[in-house]
């Protein structure tokens, strides 16, 4: 999603107010007098009230209001800075806000959270942040905009073009059309820098696995299609099977595949690994016999933003300790009659919207719920129905390996008795697995103690 085309020159500027609700008296003041068919007060009134409801606060000293309501056009975007900062309640006494993104969305408009995400992971770079506080003029601060939204956040650093990497990159092409792989995929975080491939004379797809990929990049570089997968691990192409996964849910591969995977550890600046990857063979196990490993009613993009999410979770924990959680994604009708609550449920009674894990306001929010006991179970288009569940359901037929507990135990049965995906967070080794008809699939090695 290409961010440039929803701002103007015309809607950015420095903000003289010392409260959140001075500075979007003065962006809806430039707003409004360009789309008179704008009501100012009940935008006002509409902004606050969703502050009030949950924080827009994304961290590093930027907010994100926002808004739907009925107008001709899909989005309005406008930008404040703050020499000063802001007082804020959502942020931390040291942290002012001293950037503003105030959001006016269509109330018809669909991709509304995914413009919301894609804003939001751009403003969680330090740098680009850092870039736009210290701009030294509005012309450079929108020249700065333009340029992150439309997928380059800061000057790229090439990375380095040696002949070894040239020799395996050259050599993988050989390597994936002698052995009848149908894709070639490259790991780009092989590299500190950012990747560009050479003009490939394959005629396989080719696809991009990278954890810096922004989703303002339609088509980076000359893959054919890319996949942004985090890994918190330095060993070699440590994402591949999270990359595979994605790119089934996507349809970017198909069980019928066979893949030539390029990558090396992470950060080294050296390709040295080349791995064929048949997929039937990998995901056999899962399929269990189906050839359909996401449920009828999951989007794509819900699975990885839990998956995300969990990964996250496995790695920072909550607070220094380790947490393990549960996650329940799909058949929503069949999980209300094997679930029931362990609490009261929090989510209970917020708008759709703001409870959709595609939300990125709802990042914090589930974390925060993940030391609850219970699972969170969540529709296929990414509303969290509960927190604190108790899973009744049992499974006899699915061993699993010894030193599992009663959550992944809760998993694997739950995935076979609804046509759902079950995720778990192991508290005591930061390992994420998945589980889908009792079979499970690590996404994640374990973590090793030192």
């Amino acid at each position: 999603m290409r961010l440039d085309k929803y701002i103007s020159r015309s809607r950015v500027l420095d903000l003289g107010s010392a409260d959140m609700e001075g500075a979007l008296v003065e962006l809806l003041n430039l707003t409004v007098e360009r789309f008179p068919d704008l009501n100012k007060d009940a935008l006002l009134k509409g902004l606050l009230r969703r502050e009030n409801t949950m924080t827009t606060y994304l961290g590093l000293g930027v907010a994100m209001p926002h808004v739907r309501v009925k107008m001709g056009r899909r989005y309005i975007l406008a930008i404040g800075r703050s020499h000063y900062g802001i007082r804020y309640d959502g942020a931390m006494e040291n942290e002012p806000v001293r950037l503003v993104f105030m959001l006016i969305a269509d109330e018809k408009t669909r991709d509304y959270l995914q413009l919301l995400a894609a804003l939001a992971r751009l403003m969680k770079e330090q740098d680009f942040v850092d870039s736009l506080v210290q701009a030294p003029d509005l012309d450079a601060l929108y020249d700065r905009l333009f340029t992150g939204f439309g997928g380059m956040a800061a000057k790229p650093v090439a990375a380095p073009q040696t002949r070894v990497n040239r020799v395996v990159l050259r050599e993988s092409e050989k390597i994936a059309a002698g052995s009848g792989c149908t894709g070639l995929m490259v790991f780009g975080d092989t590299f500190t820098g950012s990747f560009k491939a050479p003009k490939w004379t394959t005629k396989l797809k080719t696809i991009l696995v990278t954890r810096n990929l922004s989703e303002t990049d339609d088509r980076p570089g000359r893959f054919d299609d890319s996949i942004q997968v985090r890994s918190f691990s330095s060993q070699r192409m440590a994402q591949l099977r999270s990359a595979v996964l994605v790119g089934i849910t996507r349809g970017l591969i198909t069980f019928n595949d066979r893949i030539c995977c390029v990558g090396g550890l992470a950060g080294s600046n050296q390709f040295d690994s080349i791995v064929i990857v048949d997929v039937e063979k990998e995901f056999s196990t899962l399929l269990t016999g189906h050839a359909d490993l996401l449920p009828p009613d999951v989007k794509p993009e819900v699975l990885e933003r839990v998956i995300a999410v969990a990964t996250e979770l496995a790695v920072e924990g909550r607070e220094g300790r380790p947490v393990g959680c549960l996650f329940v994604v799909g058949d929503s009708e069949k999980l209300a009659t094997l679930t029931k609550p362990l609490v009261l449920n929090p989510f209970y009674g917020y708008k759709e919207e703001d409870r959709n894990i595609l939300n990125p306001f709802m990042d914090e929010t589930i974390k925060e719920f993940s030391s609850i006991d219970g699972a969170f179970v969540i529709r296929g288009d990414g509303v969290v129905e509960a927190a604190g569940s108790l899973i009744q359901a049992s499974d006899y037929n699915h061993a699993l390996p010894s030193g599992l507990g009663a959550r992944h135990a809760a998993a694997a049965a739950i995935s076979v008795a609804a046509d759902c995906i079950a995720l778990v967070v192991s508290s005591s080794s930061g390992q994420v697995t998945l589980f889908r008809r009792g079979v499970m699939m690590p996404l994640t090695e374990k973590k090793v103690s030192a």
